[in-house]
């Protein structure tokens, strides 16, 4: 019964993890948004996404709104950084700003990038660290390149209790 159930969650992990792409394009706020995830390297280390100026997603004045330029850049560190740590980190999103440059026109894009240096950075600090709080900045910029918005996001990142029994919550080992 529990081999069962490994097999059928692992072949569930699996497909997520091969379109999760997908599901991110579908999941409701960014549908309503307008968000659109353009490339999600396997590795996950490099996120492109977009956003269309739609009458839904456009402010009083017709430019993007602003917490839909937000949103764009909502998720995206903490899910790539979970993603590469693995199961032994916790990553949690603490503080985030934003701020405006200049009206957001036609499509605007954000791209995320996490190079190896910065991941064995956390690694390192976190071997002599309880927790570490880094900060990210993404900018979103319009089709001319030109900067709208700038976001500088606060991630809380710390190690898994090592305990013997932390491991056993929610593993296939407590089949």
């Amino acid at each position: 019964m529990c081999d069962d159930f490994q097999r059928k969650n692992l072949g569930m992990k699996k497909l997520i993890k091969r379109h999760f792409r997908c599901f991110l394009n579908f999941w409701p706020p960014f549908v309503g948004a307008g968000i659109h995830v353009k490339r999600l390297q396997p590795d996950w280390k490099a996120i492109d996404v977009e956003m269309k100026l739609r009458r839904w997603n456009a402010n009083y004045v017709g430019t993007h709104y602003g917490g839909s330029l937000y949103s764009m850049a909502d998720p995206f560190y903490m899910l790539m950084l979970i993603r590469n740590l693995g199961r032994g980190y916790i990553v949690w999103d603490k503080s985030a700003t934003i701020r405006f440059r200049k009206p957001g026109k036609g499509t605007v894009f954000a791209s995320f990038r996490l190079s190896d240096e910065q991941l064995n950075g956390i690694r390192q600090a976190l071997e002599t660290q309880d927790k570490i709080e880094p900060t990210f900045m993404v900018e979103v910029r319009d089709e001319g390149g030109d900067v709208v918005a700038e976001v500088q996001k606060l991630l809380h990142i710390r190690k898994k209790d090592a305990s013997p029994s932390a491991g056993l919550i929610g593993s296939a080992q407590s089949c």
